[in-house]
């Protein structure tokens, strides 16, 4: 009875897939799992991409008891037990808190000094920014790890987990609708097994549409929905936009996750061709924030109008994507002189702020970037 997706729950490192910017040798998570350093920390990222997984391999690492709760259900008195729990020769007591930004300010309150002791090592999973959703004392106290979606490339290696026989069409099809969720896909995989003598395309779209029948906030199509929400912002059709908004809405989402979405949507799709978009997103979501439900259903219903009419352009998304990318490429390149700041004497006379000719056309980026255009 036990599910798929758990019975091929990766239990090592060599059999973990995906995120290789942590993972990976020499990477920080990597070096932690490897050198069983205790520390307390948060996984941010969106669904099925191996936050769960990761966690136990770490707790396994640090031999430790593992104690697993779902912070949409699990209040004080949960921790409490953990807390009041005999353990066995010394061994470290690690926590991990899923969907940990749905514990309110108090409850985040209460973990905090045990976090600070080390009389509890929190692992905290999330699918949003831990800026807003976790309390500066105890986020200041957690290191936090971003997750990746799945490639394509990793999301194959762990269908052949699976064993099953998956042809190459159905298997491209999983793919894209899973859109970067291992655990959707192999759930999928396994109700389509369980219902048809075969996994193709057809018999995988029979299985969804038996599967998705309402919108669950805790589930795969709580990510369908906001995503068709979204493209549909973003390929101007303001009907289909605001359809999704009041199915979400009527299922009971979070108002305020709808408006952080769009606050992100303005700046990331319509960006310069329309910037009072970020303006007015800002304000939907204080509006969300200081009126609640039923009423800010109108603050939203205005914002989704103007976002999904308004001009789209991404050349800042795509500006700061391709300049980050050199960043993290070519690290800390000397800043040109004659910008850098020359506030003493001893400055100005090594050259600082100094214009030494060699850059006639004022190209202001480090030498090794010049010419270099983000903005195309």
């Amino acid at each position: 009875m036990e599910p798929l997706a758990n019975r091929i729950r990766p239990k090592t490192l060599e059999e973990f897939v995906g995120q290789e910017h942590l993972v990976g040798e020499g990477k920080p998570l990597r070096l932690a799992i490897e050198n069983g350093h205790i520390f307390s920390f948060i996984l941010w990222g969106t669904p099925g991409t191996g936050k769960t997984t990761l966690a136990r391999i770490y707790a396994n690492a640090i031999n430790a008891e593992f104690y697993e709760l779902s912070a949409v259900s699990a209040g004080k008195e949960d921790i409490r037990r953990i807390l009041k729990a005999g353990t066995k020769s010394g061994r470290p007591k690690v926590l991990f808190l899923d969907e940990i930004h749905r514990f309110n300010k108090a409850q985040q309150d209460f973990l905090l000094p045990f976090v600070e002791s080390g009389e509890l090592v929190l692992i905290g999973a999330t699918t949003e920014n831990p800026s807003f959703e976790v309390i500066p004392a105890l986020l200041s106290r957690l290191r936090v790890f971003v997750f990746e979606e799945l490639t394509p490339r990793e999301m194959s290696a762990i269908f052949n987990r699976t064993e099953l026989e998956i042809g190459e069409e159905a298997r491209e099809w999983l793919i894209e609708m899973a859109n970067g969720d291992a655990r959707q896909a192999i759930s999928m995989l396994e109700s389509t097994a369980q219902l048809y003598d075969e996994i193709t395309v057809e018999t995988l779209k029979e299985t969804l549409q038996a599967k998705f029948l309402r919108y669950d906030k805790k589930g795969e199509e709580h990510y369908n929905v906001i995503s068709a929400f979204i493209k549909s912002m973003r390929a101007s059709k303001p009907d289909a936009a605001m359809y999704y908004l009041a199915r979400m809405l009527e299922s009971g989402e979070d108002p305020k996750f709808i408006a952080r979405r769009m606050v992100i949507f303005a700046s990331e799709d319509i960006g310069l061709a329309q910037p009072t978009a970020l303006v007015v997103a800002n304000a939907v979501f204080r509006a969300v924030e200081t009126i609640g439900m039923p009423e800010c259903a109108l603050n939203l219903a205005h914002g989704v109008a103007y976002l999904s009419n308004a001009a789209k352009d991404r050349s800042a998304t795509n500006a700061i994507g391709e300049a980050s990318q050199d960043a993290k490429r070519f690290g800390n390149l000397p800043v040109p002189m004659k910008i850098r700041n020359a506030p003493t004497r001893l400055m100005k006379e090594l050259g600082y702020g100094k214009d030494e000719g060699d850059d006639p056309e004022g190209d202001l980026m480090p030498s090794k970037l010049r010419g270099r255009k983000y903005f195309k």
